[in-house]
């Protein structure tokens, strides 16, 4: 999708679509719309009058135009009711605009953005926020996985967004950093939609390597023998079944080389898991090569980070492997040495995740990172507790854990917290290693947050389990079918929120 910002009068463009949005039983027509009413005869405000255009949210009412004005049609894009107006409903409004914008039939609209159209009697918006969101929307919602459908063909669609004079200095920022951070969420969504076969860990880190190359970060990745020699038993362990050779994926932005701080993002990277030896039921087992959408977010994430340029310290760290069962393959009952030293007995194989999790954890230690920030498809029992409407939050730091909550709460990544207690613990004790890694049926999301938590020692640390919310049938607006991209947004957000406290 292309965005270009103009100023020009609306009625002189030659485009499919002119898109008015249009607040419910807002009144009279402002801004551009006004003006075009006039030249229709009034025929947009007569709609009105006779209440055929209403306003309500995600209603479109198309007018033709007949030559009138160059413009072949104007789309009334109802936001609903002011009183209930917030900005997931302009994400929403938008996201389900997108499809008909990005049509095969046509590959250029107008949508008016100015303060005029979209300012409402009380003032209740703000103008950069309704275009950060109506933008998401409409990237977000014009995204397809076609890659390997040999008869698609991409239509890319062409947006104009009009604004008033006075605002295009103010508002460029906004649509260019939004457009940077939507491209990142399709961006992970690519990298989790991939089949496995073009997936491995090998292919996930020469795509960390390319990215590398296309903005300010640095890369590096671990092979077998550098982890081997680092001591990380338990990544290796899940590795062990499998022909790919597994990958430690390194990505490294220094936006203030002058602060010792660092903040790590590190995101389960399992290209596909069949659960090895403890192998899951064939139903669905299709959907497990998004096991490294964990991965996928905290890359895509880091790398719009460098894009935006904040001047914070981040690195993200990928454990990749696959989990597979074969001839050597982990087995239920084996003990396996972590590179912090502690031992493990592995009770189930299909508990991998907390396994990569734990060396990756020790590793970003190990460089420095003072806060850390694990994304992970963990456990089905987060989709038990939480369904997909948002994910699961366990945190070890009130502070860190609230940060991201503020975060969340501003891109509409939903985000719930559960509890940590002590006493959970006990249900991972191991008679013959220091833990077990599963703590039985019971809060299962809890206590496989608790056992990756047993790395982090003292150091701010937060896990969002994306299990319930990493992917998608039942696509809304602006989450299409398969992959979310859920959470990059949040991640960003959090790491611009916390350089603009410094």
């Amino acid at each position: 999708m292309n965005i270009t910002v103009i100023n020009d009068p609306v009625e002189h463009q030659s485009v499919e679509f002119v898109v008015i949005p249009y607040f419910e039983k807002s009144g009279e027509l402002t801004g551009p719309a006004k003006n075009i009413d006039i030249l229709l005869n009034q025929s947009i405000s007569k709609l009105i009058k006779d209440e055929e255009i209403v306003g309500k949210a995600s209603e479109i009412t198309t007018i033709y135009t007949y030559g009138i004005i160059q413009p072949k049609k104007i789309l009334i894009v109802g936001l609903g009711s002011i009183d209930n107006w917030d900005l997931e409903i302009t994400r929403t409004v938008f996201g389900k605009l997108s499809s008909k914008l990005s049509s095969k039939e046509n590959n250029k609209s107008l949508i008016c953005l100015d303060s005029e159209t979209i300012s409402t009697p009380n003032g209740h918006q703000n103008n950069n926020q309704f275009v950060q969101a109506a933008i998401e929307g409409l990237i977000l919602g014009g995204y397809e996985f076609t890659k390997h459908k040999s008869d698609i063909k991409d239509a890319e669609s062409n947006i104009l967004l009009y604004f008033n004079q006075d605002e295009i200095k103010e508002i460029s920022k906004t649509i260019s950093d939004t457009t940077v951070i939507s491209n990142a969420v399709n961006l992970c969504r690519d990298l989790a939609n991939e089949p496995s076969n073009a997936m491995t860990p090998n292919q996930l880190a020469n795509t960390a390597k390319s990215l590398s190359l296309d903005s300010n970060l640095e890369y590096k990745e671990l092979n077998q023998k550098q982890m081997q020699d680092l001591g990380m038993g338990a990544l290796l362990g899940v590795a062990k079944g499998s022909k790919e050779e597994p990958k430690l994926i390194v990505l490294e932005y220094n936006g203030n080389p002058n602060s010792p701080d660092k903040l790590a993002l590190v995101g389960k990277g399992i290209t596909f898991d069949s659960g090895g030896i403890s192998i899951k039921p064939a139903t669905n087992m299709g959907d497990m090569k998004g096991d490294m959408a964990g991965g996928a977010s905290v890359i895509s994430a880091i790398y719009a980070i460098a894009r935006l340029q904040p001047a914070i310290n981040v690195i993200a760290v990928v454990p990749a492997t696959e989990n597979m069962p074969g001839g050597n393959a982990q087995k239920p009952g084996d003990i396996v040495t972590t590179m912090s030293g502690k031992t493990i007995e592995i009770d189930n194989t299909d508990a991998e995740g907390r396994l990569v999790l734990a060396d990756a954890i020790t590793y970003v230690k190990s460089l420095g990172a003072n806060e850390i920030i694990d994304v992970a498809t963990l456990t089905g029992a987060i989709v038990i507790a939480l369904g997909n409407i948002c994910a699961g939050v366990f945190s070890n730091n009130k502070e860190l854990a609230n940060e991201l909550i503020v975060a969340s709460n501003a891109t509409g990544e939903k985000m719930w917290e559960l509890p940590m207690f002590e006493e959970y613990s006990k249900q991972y004790n191991s008679k013959t290693a220091d833990i077990k890694n599963v703590g039985g049926r019971g809060a299962g999301s809890i206590t496989g947050a608790k056992i990756i938590g047993e790395f982090v020692g003292e150091t701010p640390w937060v896990h969002i389990d994306i299990a319930g919310t990493s992917r998608t049938t039942d696509p809304k607006s602006y989450q299409t079918h398969g992959a979310t991209g859920v959470p990059v947004r949040t991640l960003v957000q959090l790491v611009l929120n916390k350089s603009q406290s410094l």
